[in-house]
């Protein structure tokens, strides 16, 4: 959990709002001794997109993969025809 000063957090609250967006909570403290006397907190935190395909246990793409495609699927991808 990030700290700032109400000093800090006037001058950075652009960069607080993003870390807070992210999951981290920032308290704001006032004060020679740095009282507590708030906290940012996300709403909703932002989630990270997984791709699909990476939820999957156990996939992998074989060297096949990039081989080069057979004549009659080259011709297709270009448009020369089905």
């Amino acid at each position: 959990m990030q700290t700032a000063t109400i000093f800090e957090a006037k001058t950075n609250l652009s960069d607080l709002l993003q870390k807070a967006r992210k999951g981290e909570p920032i308290i704001i403290t006032s004060g020679r001794e740095k009282v507590p006397v708030a906290k940012i907190e996300a709403l909703q935190p932002v989630r990270k997109k997984r791709l699909g395909v990476m939820e999957t246990p156990g996939f992998a793409l074989t060297q096949a993969f990039f081989d080069p495609l057979p004549e009659d699927e080259q011709r297709f991808w270009n448009g020369e025809g089905a």
